[in-house]
């Protein structure tokens, strides 16, 4: 198995075939090129961890070619070789991003270690890089699930916002794929490749949420050691999340309003500004305008975060999606727990549109593992399904519009949930025989 690949630049066919030869013993893998264009080629099909590259080539300088390359190949590590070195040109070079500078005859036994450290850096770079796009495709708008019109709807405003640096507030319900959203919309902005930092600002207390955010100095407070950054400077260059907006202490507020129209803070105990670049995508569950009436949220805060505003559907008002998105999870949950389950009865999928789903896809989700978990039959049923599920009305009823027939239904499908599905214990609860009460089963279809 060959332990990678590199690329030789050299206009000396025989230095460069000897040289080949030395390093396909070491059991690397060996491309040529006579040139800067013939290497551009070669790079462009294949996948190359290490260039050994001349400095003088016959259509231009292998010094100056280093910076295009590592713009182009980031992953890539360069070495650069030459016959005439001078300290100008190792210094350029290593400035252009080179690994090393090496001169022809001199370095002779530097070149195979030093392939070699610069092999172990580039492949562990490469491998960085495929992660980061398997997480990253993960959240990319192509991977959020759904067909109803409410979904595509908030998946194209999104779309078009992704684009630009706007400071977006995304609203919904808990549980409504807020987060998913946020990390979809880094994904697609030119801030992909910098860190997305998200922060639940729910999960701390006020001094704690201010410590997290800002950072602190040594000293700042009893326990504060040593200086530590904040999510803020962590996030330089990228994207902020601040999940649950609306529970940030009023105080804070002030402070992250600076930070919003100067791109400036000050940590915890700190006399210097620091500066960061970073886009804020905020979020929340509750109504900010009744917040800011009831003097909970600053009204200045509330216009530069809504700058841009995002209403995120809730799984009530796109039940079309549910099948698709319970489909979607047994597919995750099934091999995980050891289970050949491969769909959903038609009764299954109706139960699951018929609820009314209070905390969203993550109460979808949490479900649907469940039924797995429980199910070991090759389909999902209904009696996989929590009690509630099995008699559960649609959600939507009206109760204006309801029979006598219906009124009675509804009526035994509530005693049922309360005496928790023991028809004997509702039988007595209703004072009617048991009989009766199956009767009403099969006559109700419950």
């Amino acid at each position: 198995m060959s332990k990678g690949q590199i690329l030789i630049i050299d206009d000396e066919e025989q230095l460069r075939k000897l040289l080949g030869r030395l390093l396909s013993l070491e059991g690397y893998n060996i491309l040529e090129a006579g040139n800067i264009k013939a290497a551009g080629k070669l790079l462009e099909k294949e996948d190359v961890q290490v260039v050994l590259s001349d400095v003088k080539l016959p259509d231009g300088n292998g010094v100056q070619f280093t910076s295009e390359l590592k713009r182009l190949y980031p992953e890539t590590e360069v070495i650069v070789l030459t016959a005439y070195g001078n300290i100008a040109d190792g210094v350029q070079a290593i400035k252009n991003g080179a690994f090393d500078y090496l001169t022809k005859g001199d370095d002779n036994n530097r070149i195979l270690p030093l392939v070699s450290k610069a092999m172990d850096k580039a492949q562990l770079q490469f491998r960085i890089r495929s992660l980061e796009n398997k997480i990253g495709s993960k959240y990319d708008f192509g991977n959020i699930i759904g067909q109803s019109k409410e979904i595509k709807e908030a998946i194209a405003v999104a779309e078009k916002v992704a684009a630009t640096d706007v400071t977006v507030l995304l609203l919904g319900e808990t549980g409504s794929g807020k987060e998913v959203f946020a990390q979809a919309i880094h994904r697609a902005s030119s801030r992909r490749s910098q860190p997305f930092v998200a922060v639940n600002c729910s999960a701390f207390g006020r001094e704690i949420l201010e410590s997290e955010l800002f950072g602190h100095k040594a000293g700042a407070f009893t326990s504060a050691v040593k200086d530590k950054k904040g999510f803020l400077e962590e996030a330089h260059n990228g994207t902020i999340f601040l999940d649950e907006i609306g529970e940030m202490a009023i105080e804070l507020q002030a402070k992250l309003l600076r930070v919003l129209e100067t791109q400036e803070f000050y940590k915890v105990g700190d006399s210097k500004p620091i500066k960061v670049n970073i886009r804020i995508i905020a979020a929340t569950n509750r109504e900010l305008e009744k917040e800011i009436e009831a003097g909970h949220f600053r009204a200045d805060l509330y216009y530069r975060l809504s700058a841009f505003q995002i209403k995120l559907p809730s799984l009530n008002e796109r039940s079309k999606d549910i099948p698709m998105l319970a489909q979607f999870f047994l597919q995750q949950f099934a091999p995980k727990n050891g289970k050949k389950i491969t769909g959903m009865t038609e009764a299954f999928s109706k139960a699951l549109q018929q609820h009314n789903w209070k905390g969203n896809i993550r109460e979808l989700r949490n479900v649907i593992e469940r039924a797995v978990i429980l199910s070991d039959a090759t389909e999902l049923d209904t009696d996989s399904l929590p009690f509630e599920f099995q008699f559960a009305g649609p959600a939507s009823a009206n109760n204006s519009s309801l029979t006598l027939a219906d009124v009675e239904k509804q009526h035994i499908i509530r005693v049922l949930q309360f005496a928790k599905g023991n028809k004997t214990k509702a039988a007595e609860l209703m004072q009617i025989g048991l009989t009766t009460l199956y009767n009403k089963i099969k006559e109700y279809n419950i």
